[in-house]
């Protein structure tokens, strides 16, 4: 219940703000001014017990505490480790980032990219910190996490071994904001072991909010120099690589003066006129701030002398900066890969870009009511969360000629770093893009069910399923309405992720969920129209009363129970009885009359029917993914929300329902729902209770 009530506190927390980079979620619940000012006024440097100095914050296995790897390590501040420490000095560069004894290239590499540009790396990194003025050995960065932004506070007590930094360092020794900042990634992913192994597109993403997408430029796309110029134009951060074969080629220099394993940034592209037909150009820049690409379009090259004079003005570049430029179809020969991270419109201040629309949603798969696996489990592949798209504005400038409307659908998966020191794997991913039929148009509150999305095609899908942290792909659709269903590849497989949506022009998301109702219908009955024999079974039920106690019910209704072969069932508890009683009772009356004896008869019964007709293999059980419809049938139409709160509490460990705790569940639900109403002074749809309304509530 508890848990229940963070994930409640969480959204609304969300909804007044938290989480963005200027309202950062505060990691661990440490604040970073409370704690600085705490250790100042007590003359003491900081020290951090959520992320000690200790074999634990390194690994759990490569680095784990007996590892021969973690020998020797002994942890360090910087003023201990050089005389006149810097925390950034003279601005961050790529220099500031040398790779140690992890297996992190992958996030250097982002970290590199960080450098390119100030004001993202003012969001990663906050100004003001340095080892001089108000000095306390703290510091702090944020970091985007599946949706939220994240402030992680941490010590400057840094690995070492013989005096040395043990993982990322300044080539130089002096300037540690690199150091720190890979800490505090560590601190947030669990340890510094965590880190090995990765994408740059996972660093991209954690320090801009953005959205990645991929490309193997030896399958390039047709249109995608055009991608690359509308990215360009949407302030997106473009990188680009040459794969290599072997160690031996880490950082070689082609005959080309290109740099194989090395990360590039793609900075611009444009079209030019040359003898007599257009060439498509692209603008690279290598981080080292020199050796450049020495072939056709180099700075040097005699393409330049045969263009319009203007065009040669505006593009053309002659200083050894590490920028130039290159023929496109000489880029997709020479790269192997591009990665683009589009960026939310948070992220630029520009005026000069055009935006994106943005939408995400948080989303879990529960296994027994919302992990229903892909498509080849129909059984249960209509339980997964759905989402909502409407698009309605065709793109500017279709990259085939094509009207259509552009989007980027990324399904991201959470925690996978944290849990690998328990041995987890991430999940096997993707998502499935349907048509929603025009009788459900504008319809956001049903689900579509199996009799509508088993009985077509998706109109488009994710390249296909894979156990990465994220997913993300491109798509062109006509406009219209759609659902998007991400699932794991096999069904009940638990897992939280996070589901984004990017599109070229605004449009309309939302989670398709049914919104919570009831109808029940009263039993309008007198007791003339009571059957005799039923009078008879009640009097004795009851004995010499003339009402039936909570447990005089448990007997009655678990001898019906062992009448039915084809019911299983553990029988009635005596909570049970007394969440009926309480229902049906009058002023708090422990007992049942006749009437409400009788009223409990037919709800039975009509309980009874229903689980018979969804039990359709006769095995005496439901299913907890079955537990919607039954409900449905009930009169009490749930969203996910409470359908994975009833499956925790109701069903077995092998995930399903028996009769007993069907019956229990929606007396439950008619309980609450009559309570609720009850107590509701008005039309707002809340309610409002003090401490003591709460614990006699709760407690009846």
């Amino acid at each position: 219940m508890t848990s229940v009530a963070g994930r409640l506190a969480r959204q609304n927390e969300r909804a007044e703000g938290v989480g963005t980079n200027e309202n950062a979620v505060k990691f661990c619940n440490q604040d970073y001014a409370t704690l600085k000012s705490q250790c100042l006024q007590r003359g003491r440097l900081f020290e951090d017990d959520a992320f000690p100095a200790s074999s634990r914050s390194l690994g759990f296995k490569e680095l784990g505490p007996l590892s021969p790897k973690t020998r020797g390590v002994v942890w360090k501040r910087p003023k201990e480790l050089c005389p006149k420490p810097y925390f950034i000095d003279n601005g961050a560069t790529r220099t500031d980032i040398c790779q140690g004894e992890l297996g992190d290239c992958w996030l250097l590499a982002a970290i590199a990219s960080l450098t390119l540009d100030d004001e993202i790396l003012a969001r990663v990194v906050p100004p003001g910190q340095d080892f001089d003025q108000d000095y306390a050995g703290i510091f702090h960065f944020q970091f985007w996490q599946f949706g939220d932004w994240i402030d992680v506070v941490i010590d400057d007590r840094l690995p070492t071994r013989d005096g040395k930094l043990l993982f990322v360092h300044s080539s130089e020794g002096a300037e540690f904001w690199s150091a720190l900042l890979e800490k505090a990634y560590a601190k947030l992913n669990g340890c510094y072991e965590a880190l090995s192994g990765g994408t740059t597109t996972e660093g991209f993403e954690d320090f801009t909010g953005g959205i990645s997408e991929g490309y193997e430029l030896n399958k390039a796309p047709p249109h995608l120099f055009k991608i690359i110029k509308k990215a360009l134009g949407l302030g997106s951060l473009l990188g680009c690589s040459i794969d290599i074969t072997s160690a031996y080629e880490t950082e070689a220099v082609t005959a080309l003066k290109l740099v194989k394993g090395h990360a590039y940034s793609l900075t611009g592209a444009e079209e030019v006129h040359y003898q007599g037909s257009t060439v498509e150009l692209v603008r690279l820049r290598n981080p080292w701030g020199e050796v450049e690409w020495t072939g056709p379009w180099s700075d040097s090259s005699e393409e330049w002398n045969r263009i319009l004079p203007e065009e040669k003005a505006k593009l053309a570049n002659a200083a050894e900066d590490g920028e130039f430029w290159m023929a496109y179809s000489d880029f997709i020969k020479q790269f192997s890969t591009l990665e683009i991270c589009n960026l939310t419109p948070d992220t630029l201040t520009s005026d000069e870009v055009a935006y994106w629309s943005y939408y995400q949603f948080n989303g879990q798969w529960r296994v027994g009511s919302t992990a229903g696996g892909c498509r080849n489990h129909p059984a249960t592949f209509c339980s997964n969360p759905q989402y909502a798209i409407k698009l309605e504005h065709l793109d500017d400038d279709p990259l085939d000629g094509k009207h259509g409307c552009t989007l980027l659908v990324g399904l991201m998966q959470k925690d996978g770093r944290k849990d690998r020191r328990f041995g987890e794997d991430l999940n096997t991913i993707g998502f499935a893009i349907y048509k929603v039929p025009p009788e459900y148009k504008g319809r956001t509150d049903i689900r579509l069910g199996p009799d509508i999305l088993m009985k077509q095609q998706a109109v488009a899908m994710s390249r296909t399923f894979i156990n990465t942290r994220e997913i993300c792909d491109r798509f062109h659709l006509p406009p219209g309405e759609y659902v998007i269903i991400p699932s794991t590849f096999q069904p009940h497989k638990r897992g939280s992720f996070l589901l984004r949506v990017f599109t070229e022009k605004e449009a309309n998301a939302s989670q398709r969920a049914a919104n919570l109702s009831v109808k029940i219908k009263e039993q309008n009955i007198s007791e003339k129209d009571i059957d005799p024999q039923f009078k008879s079974l009640f009097r004795q039920i009851a004995g010499n009363e003339s009402e039936v106690s909570v447990f005089q019910l448990v007997q009655a209704l678990n001898k019906v129970l062992s009448k039915r072969s084809n019911i299983r069932s553990e029988g009635f508890s005596l909570e049970t009885c007394r969440c009926i009683v309480s229902l049906l009772g009058k002023d708090g009356n422990p007992r049942l009359s006749l009437m409400e004896f009788h009223v409990l008869w037919l709800k039975i019964q009509k309980y009874l029917k229903i689980f018979e007709n969804v039990d359709l293999d006769n095995s005496g059980t439901m299913s907890t993914h079955e537990m919607r419809g039954a409900l449905a049938q009930a009169g009490f139409q749930v969203n996910d929300a409470v359908l994975q709160v009833v499956v925790s509490r109701y069903a077995s460990p092998d995930f399903s329902i028996n009769f007993d705790n069907y019956v229990s569940c929606l007396i439950r639900l008619e309980m609450l729902y009559k309570m609720f109403n009850t107590l509701r002074s008005n039309e707002s749809g809340k309610i409002e209770l003090d401490l003591l309304q709460w614990f006699c509530l709760t407690l009846h």
